[in-house]
């Protein structure tokens, strides 16, 4: 009996009734208006030019009238571009590219992990699962103090992975954009698990001698979603020192966290998190709009933690033999997935085109109304951007934001290979699928930008940007090397 296929032509009408809505709603305002300009048109047209001369003629118009309006006029505008906020620049940005002898590859990994916990061959096992489905390749790299067996996570060791990722990004910023570290006005270097004294932000402005009255802050403890946190708080700062610039530092700290225990939930971020650093240079100078490669336009926070289970997804603690490490609970993704859908009900208003804010609105009614059982509408963001870079924190994490977003797989393409490459580089990770997504020379003129990241809170934190002129493919950066050989293929499960 021959296979019954599915009844196409329904979907193909269904498709076309979608885009005629979407066309009549987002260009509701210009079908009215053309008639009704139209209309007049014809009607001028038809009374003739000696009666639309004498129209003119019996307008009288008294002096003080006149300058009541102007005045009226002119006050309006001055306090509406008084209110304006200003516009912020992203002018350039630079990823960190570990060097090849911090690789790690796969065998590494596991001869390494074998060796420091020959007492507990579950463990050993357990990494090795997780990293065969981590969707991680085998050019990620580690810090040279991870790479001692044991690990050697002193202080000192830290500091010089700090001094590595840090210095070598802003050096790359600074070549790239002729900027000199005394023009910079202010400071923000955020790294959520490694914050000593002094700060990291002191070991910035005395290493490049940067002014003795910039504006510096060091942000520390608020996961992977710290770097979208951090450009909000240059983004309010921009808005009350004109003609300023600010540079954003992005990184986390692997040495002093590398776990080297038994707990399993402790040991997965070994087997997730990787070096990597990210500089961005933003102004709010009108002299800048040229050169800038991107215009600031939305940037949403949510806090999903309103119970204490929350709290308890990602956290720093101590097993029974004293080993401290960062641990991952099973609930993560559904506190996460709570956390997005604050966070698209948040940002869906702002970026989102009338037609889906009227789908979403109508089925919100009558969830409420008629029946709570209906399948809540999942907007199309296809429709507000044309990139998405979804914080490339583990293979489960894009999947499900591929899902829920109906995304497709070039939508995720930047997020997956980010992951493959580099591996989870926390709060800078973005930036890595930024310079991915410019390096395929996708990114064109007036093309808008969805940085989505999740961080330790439970936050979900996400960002806007409008790309301000087209971007030539980069002949440096992280990808730079690389960017042929990839999109590649991640199966699964990578057999060890």
């Amino acid at each position: 009996m021959p296979e019954i296929l599915p009844e196409f032509s329904n979907s193909v009408k269904l498709k076309y009734v979608k885009l005629g809505y979407q066309y009549l709603v987002n260009h509701f305002l210009t079908l009215l208006l053309i008639p009704i300009i139209a209309a007049l048109s014809l009607e001028i047209l038809r009374s003739g030019p000696d009666e639309i001369i004498n129209i003119l003629k019996s307008l009288h118009f008294d002096l003080i009238q006149v300058l009541c309006s102007s005045f009226f006029i002119v006050f309006i505008a001055t306090v509406y571009f008084m209110s304006k906020p200003r516009t912020i620049y992203l002018v350039d940005y630079a990823c960190f590219k570990p060097p090849i002898n911090c690789r790690v590859p796969f065998s590494t990994f596991m001869e390494h992990s074998r060796l420091i916990n020959k007492s507990n061959p579950k463990s050993v096992e357990f990494q090795m699962r997780i990293l065969e489905r981590s969707g991680l390749g085998e050019q990620t790299c580690l810090p040279p103090a991870i790479h001692y067996i044991p690990p050697n996570p002193t202080m000192e060791a830290a500091r010089e992975e700090a001094q590595l990722v840090i210095f070598s990004a802003m050096d790359s910023l600074f070549k790239k954009t002729g900027i000199k570290p005394k023009d910079i006005d202010i400071l923000i270097v955020n790294c959520s698990l490694f914050s000593p004294t002094p700060s990291l932000s002191a070991m910035v402005i005395n290493k490049y001698k940067m002014r003795s009255n910039v504006r510096s802050f060091n942000l520390s403890g608020m996961g992977c979603s710290a770097g979208v946190i951090s450009i909000d708080l240059a983004r309010d700062l921009l808005q009350v020192h004109p003609n300023s610039y600010a540079l954003v530092v992005s990184t986390e700290i692997i040495t002093p966290n590398y776990y080297t225990g038994n707990q399993r939930s402790m040991l997965l971020p070994n087997c997730l998190f990787r070096m990597g650093c990210a500089a961005m240079l933003l102004s709010n100078r009108r002299g800048e709009s040229r050169r800038a490669k991107y215009r600031l336009l939305h940037v949403v926070r949510t806090h999903k933690g309103a119970d204490d289970k929350a709290y308890r997804c990602v956290f720093e603690e101590e097993d029974p033999q004293g080993n401290v490490g960062i641990s991952l609970q099973k609930d993560l993704m559904v506190i996460a997935g709570e956390a997005l859908k604050s966070n698209i009900t948040t940002m869906g208003p702002l970026v989102l085109p009338a037609s889906e804010q009227l789908l979403f609105l109508f089925t919100l009614i009558g969830r409420k109304i008629f029946n709570p059982k209906w399948k809540p509408y999942i907007p199309d963001f296809k429709q507000a951007f044309e990139h998405f870079c979804i914080h490339a924190g583990g293979r489960a994490v894009i999947d499900e934001l591929q899902k829920n977003l109906e995304l497709s797989g070039e939508h995720v393409e930047a997020s997956r290979m980010t992951l493959h490459r580099f591996g989870n580089t926390s709060s800078s990770s973005l930036w890595y699928e930024m310079s991915y997504i410019e390096a395929k020379g996708r990114m064109k003129k007036g093309d808008r930008v969805w940085q989505i990241a999740f961080g330790s809170g439970f936050k979900c934190n996400s960002a806007v940007w409008k790309c301000n002129r087209t971007i030539k493919t980069p002949t440096d950066g992280p990808w730079a090397d690389c960017i042929d050989s990839y999109p590649v293929f991640i199966p699964e499960i990578v057999k060890l």
